[in-house]
């Protein structure tokens, strides 16, 4: 009798290490805030001065790279290049040394009382691989901007296009537009054209005379109607000799990497370029052309050098880590101490609320209130055991009514045959009524009633304590059939009702001959009992599959639609009223669901109301291997 009060113990155990371990962690989350809070106070002024130092470094080193990548660019060779490195080393305050790919100096802002250079560059400067990190607005395909090799144009025809884009922009003023002459790395100058109502002081960007004459306020529609402003103000020339040649060049370094690769040519005439990007190569020629534009410019740019930037000196002191105030660490304890608090408060709170919620409904449980139940939000062990709680209240309410129920389907089902009987024999001891033979008759029936329910009952208790056995064998289905027809034939007749059997391609079938024949009368019995005179029952068996299927079909008054779940319950009639003339006792179809599932099968029943009703039994078919 002890060991069933364990297992709450254990389960209750558990809860306790499950509680002890929250705590434990939430003594870990507050721990770990507070040398979180104490290493924040300590590294935060460091952390903020080297990120200043660090940003400082980083814009710094990418003014250098960016000016030196521009002179690469713009110069075959490095010479020349030290009077821009002491400039920039003035600048920074940083010590700035270029060596080529081997090493060897080529220009540097240090002196002998400078440290060795480091083992790693901070950068490669290469007009034709730039680095992304150091210049983000690179282009896609590495090559800087500035490295226009063959395309720069000579000082004529920069003359040139600058007074076409200067005549362009004053006729787009005298027709009411605006805009600003932007020249591009290789000289050209093109004409940006923007609205006075957004930039009414836009003027260009370079010197020189623009004639704006009196007729400014001419509409373009006065120039004729099939004229467009682009048309009236054409733009300098679309290409220029030099672009021309420069682009004929690249693309027939183009077209010949396509041909290696099996490829075609660009459909592009170098007529239509005036620069490398106007290129709109597709991913697949994106290489070739990329390829081409290095090999092509590669004589007019400084080869790739080694960028050194570091501390002059080499013993330069770093930034003033100083260490955080008192006043700073005093004022972090305390609010870290109000958080420990505000955190404890609050986890004790939400840990004791359910908990409180448990007893009071276990107490109203302890009082008789089977329908107590626990209303909580919370998860974890807790909310696991509020859940537990309420499947066992709710378990516990559902067999008490079944108890309940079940008590008094007894007691009735017991008391009608009881009341008989002794009426019976106490008239008889009154001498009221004689002990005739028609008299003893139907004593003996109703004590073959109280022995039949005792029975039923019987079986039902083994079937709840599990103690409901079976001992399978081959059995001949057509004869099971057979037997339980004959055995209600008689009652059949006299009720007007046809009993047939039929059976399909004699199946095999492994099963408890007398439990099967006890399940299969019941069926019958209960068919026949609802079944008017002049109707039919039939036994139907027949192999499906891997099953034997049996069924037992009425013509009888069916079953409502909203009873069929409960034509398997206990002392559940179709009749509502308890008149024993419209039914059995209410255990047969109980009866008969288990010893159907004792074989490892099931029942299922389909009805309708003034038709019939069929209950098919599911059973395994015996291997006769």
């Amino acid at each position: 009798m002890r060991r069933p009060h364990n297992r709450p113990g254990r389960q209750a155990q558990r809860g306790r290490h499950g509680l002890l371990t929250r705590l434990l962690v939430m003594s870990v989350v507050v721990a770990g805030c507070s040398i979180g809070a104490t290493a924040w106070l300590a590294a935060q002024s460091t952390s903020g001065a080297i990120n200043r130092e660090l940003g400082e470094t980083l814009a710094s080193d990418a003014k250098i790279y960016d000016r030196l990548l521009g002179h690469a660019a713009t110069h075959t060779r490095w010479s020349g290049v030290q009077r821009l490195v002491d400039e920039l080393a003035g600048q920074t305050g940083r010590r700035i040394t270029l060596t080529t790919t081997t090493r060897v100096p080529i220009a540097d802002s240090g002196g002998s009382q400078d440290a060795a250079l480091p083992r790693t560059p901070s950068a490669v400067v290469d007009p034709l691989a730039v680095d992304a990190v150091l210049k983000p607005d690179a282009s896609a395909s590495g090559i800087d901007a500035r490295a226009v090799g063959p395309y720069r144009l000579t000082a004529q025809e920069r003359a040139r296009l600058r007074q076409a884009a200067q005549r362009q922009l004053g006729c787009l003023r005298r027709y009411g537009e605006d805009g600003r002459i932007v020249e591009r790395p290789n000289g050209r100058s093109v004409v940006e054209r923007v609205t006075r109502a957004s930039n009414p002081s836009s003027r260009p960007t370079q010197p020189g005379p623009v004639a704006e004459p009196a007729e400014a306020t001419r509409s373009p529609v006065d120039a004729g109607p099939s004229m467009g402003l682009d048309s009236i103000c054409a733009g300098p020339p679309r290409t220029t000799p030099t672009e021309r040649q420069a682009s004929a060049a690249l693309l027939k370094l183009v077209n010949a990497c396509l041909s290696r690769q099996g490829g075609g040519p660009l459909p592009v005439a170098a007529v239509d370029l005036t620069s490398p990007d106007e290129l709109n190569a597709a991913p697949d020629t994106k290489r070739c052309v990329d390829s081409a534009r290095r090999e092509q410019l590669g004589s007019y740019v400084s080869p790739a050098a080694q960028l050194f930037i570091t501390r002059p000196g080499g013993d330069a002191p770093g930034a003033d880590l100083s260490t955080v105030g008192v006043s700073r660490i005093v004022w972090a304890a305390l609010a870290v101490l109000v958080l420990t608090v505000g955190v404890t408060a609050l986890a004790a709170g939400r840990l004791v609320r359910p908990i409180h919620a448990i007893t009071d409904a276990a107490r109203k449980m302890g009082d008789g209130n089977r329908s107590a139940r626990v209303n909580t939000g919370t998860r974890g062990e807790i909310g696991e055991l509020a859940a537990v709680f309420n499947r066992m209240s709710a378990q516990i309410e559902n067999t008490e009514r079944q108890r309940k129920t079940m008590v008094s389907d007894v007691a009735h089902e017991l008391r009608t045959p009881l009341v008989n009987v002794r009426g019976w024999l106490e008239a008889a001891q009154d001498g009221v009524a004689e002990l005739d033979p028609p008299l003893v008759a139907s004593l003996l029936e109703e004590t073959v009633l109280l022995q039949r329910l005792i029975d039923d009952l019987q079986d039902l208790a083994l079937a709840d304590a599990g103690k409901l056995r079976v001992h399978p064998e081959p059995v001949d289905v057509a004869s099971i059939l057979d037997q339980v027809a004959a055995a209600h034939r008689r009652n059949a007749e006299a009720e007007g009702v046809e009993l047939s059997v039929r059976v399909d391609s004699e199946p095999d079938l492994s099963a408890d001959p007398t439990r099967l024949r006890q399940a299969l009368g019941n069926l019958v019995s209960n068919a026949v009992r609802h079944t008017p005179s002049g109707g039919r029952v039939t036994l139907w068996a027949r192999p499906s599959g891997d099953e034997v299927l049996i069924d037992v079909t009425d013509t009888g008054t069916g079953i409502e639609a909203e009873s069929l779940p409960h034509v398997f319950d206990r002392f559940w009639r179709a009749d509502k009223s308890r008149n024993r003339g419209g039914g059995g006792s209410g255990l047969g179809l109980a009866i008969t669901h288990h010893l159907v599932q004792a074989h490892g099968g099931s029942i299922e029943v389909r009805s309708t109301v003034g038709e019939g009703t069929t209950f098919t039994i599911h059973l395994g078919q015996h291997d006769a291997r």
